[in-house]
């Protein structure tokens, strides 16, 4: 390697290291928690009051889990990468694969559901909320312990 090379390296490591120093503010923080409770909990409020089998009311509250668990492993593997930490490309994309998936498994289980457009619209955008939600709570929680971690140093 290039002397270059190994300077554009340390760089890009100090400017990842720098990238990721600011703290979340208490609002931010708040609002991610609050829309992940209000997500969750009106999907699994509009599940108990449906009028679906008990084995459909099952499907949908494993779709919702998986789907909060996939898109959170996609945001640490994303932000592992932006830092620098190695993550495998099979996990990266076992990550991304599964979020699609839960997804579609979502759509495709309201598509052929036998509700109102309403029901179905209310358990797409409850699931939408609390799948970035997640994220977003994922991210502050990172970003904190960041912080802290920084400012012991």
């Amino acid at each position: 390697m290039k002397s270059e090379d190994v300077n554009y390296e340390s760089k890009v490591k100090v400017k990842r290291n720098v990238q990721n120093c600011y703290k979340p503010t208490p609002a931010f923080i708040g609002a991610s928690w609050a829309a992940l409770g209000i997500g969750l909990i009106s999907y699994c409020i509009g599940l108990w009051n449906s009028d679906m089998e008990l084995n459909e009311k099952g499907y949908y509250f494993t779709i919702v889990l998986f789907g909060l668990f996939s898109a959170i492993s996609v945001q640490k593997c994303v932000r592992d990468r932006i830092e620098g930490i190695d993550v495998t490309d099979i996990y990266y994309g076992i990550s991304w694969v599964m979020t699609i998936t839960a997804v579609i498994l979502l759509v495709i289980g309201l598509r052929n559901a036998d509700m109102w457009l309403s029901e179905k619209g209310f358990f797409g955008m409850a699931f939408a909320l609390a799948l970035f939600a997640a994220i977003a709570v994922q991210k502050n929680t990172r970003d904190s312990k960041s912080f802290a971690a920084n400012d012991l140093n």
